[in-house]
């Protein structure tokens, strides 16, 4: 089982450090899964908008709330997606959410990803090019003092961002004085996000990291297949995603792994603990090996925007609007 540890915010509340994520689950398959997971002691449960999932979870939670768990046990975040970040939308689409998960709280409610759609119905509005169409009138900073109103109508408990640099989170607190209560991140061994992660424990700042499996979304061998993680799974008696988990929890992580098998829901959440020895031989697997899996200009529509300054992203006329 989990060792059932968890993390706090910087209110006191306690996330339990391993979750379920929901990205990229098919229709008809999420519902199952967080039903096998809340009934195998998940408490923490990752979702979003964009996700297009939400009432799924939502039938699920009937399942299992209360003949299982008290809701009030149970750690949900949800995320603000990029059509409504202008200042009018924000409590709008996340009323939306909370219709359609079936609850009246969310624990954590993030800002999805650091730049803005054009508003409307489509989630992907795209230009008279088949791109995707950005939002410039807009700013983050706007966006994120709508975010801050929001525990104030006790729709959400904390607010947090996703996808977002120091450089932006740094900003964002210098103008409200408010830092978010979390940063949602692809994080795994080939891309550690040390500094991220360093900035992060300073500031009492929660960092989630999502793909913690890697994936191969961009042609490259998956980690779970890499030979010196497979060598610490046989040799510790464990799984290859069971040594990527506890790599990523060693480091401070929150880590929320996706997956709608029965058998991995549970595996996922049987921890184990990585010697010194073997956590150092995972994390050099990432060394001159840098690589990013989820980068939106590689997107279906394609985004035109440059958030990371990858390689792949350096010719993109778009950067986030931060407004300070």
């Amino acid at each position: 089982m989990s060792f059932k540890n968890n993390i706090t915010l910087p209110s006191g509340a306690p996330v339990p450090q391993i979750g379920l994520g929901t990205w990229l689950s098919k229709p008809k398959e999420v519902e199952n899964a967080v039903e096998i997971a809340v009934r195998n002691g998940y408490r923490h449960l990752d979702l979003a908008y964009i996700y297009g999932n939400q009432d799924e979870v939502g039938a699920a939670l009937k399942k299992v709330i209360p003949s299982v768990v008290k809701r009030e046990e149970l750690f949900i975040t949800g995320k603000l997606w990029n059509n409504a970040h202008r200042p009018e939308l924000v409590e709008k689409q996340l009323d939306e959410s909370l219709a359609q998960i079936g609850t009246n709280y969310l624990d954590l409610y993030l800002i999805h990803w650091p730049i803005a759609f054009r508003p409307g119905s489509e989630v992907f509005p795209t230009d008279a090019n088949g791109k995707v169409d950005i939002d410039r009138e807009v700013t983050l900073l706007q966006t994120w003092k709508a975010m801050l109103e929001l525990p104030k109508t006790g729709k959400v408990r904390a607010v947090g961002v996703s996808n977002f640099t120091v450089e932006q989170i740094k900003a964002l607190t210098a103008a409200t004085g408010v830092k978010p209560a979390c940063n949602q991140v692809e994080a795994h061994p080939y891309l550690p996000q040390d500094e991220l992660l360093a900035y992060a424990k300073q500031e009492g700042i929660l960092v989630t990291a999502y793909s913690p499996l890697g994936n191969n979304m961009v042609g490259k061998p998956r980690l779970t297949d890499h030979a010196t993680v497979k060598q610490i799974a046989e040799k510790t008696g464990a799984d290859v995603a069971q040594v990527l988990i506890a790599w990523a929890a060693q480091k401070g992580f929150s880590v929320i792994p996706k997956s709608v098998q029965e058998g991995r829901i549970k595996s996922n959440f049987q921890q184990i603990t990585l010697s010194s020895e073997d956590f150092d031989a995972i994390s050099a697997i990432g060394r001159g090996n840098h690589t990013r899996f989820n980068i939106p200009c590689a997107y279906d529509p394609f985004w035109p925007v440059n958030l990371f300054n990858e390689p792949d992203e350096a010719k993109e006329p778009h950067k986030p609007l931060l407004g300070v």
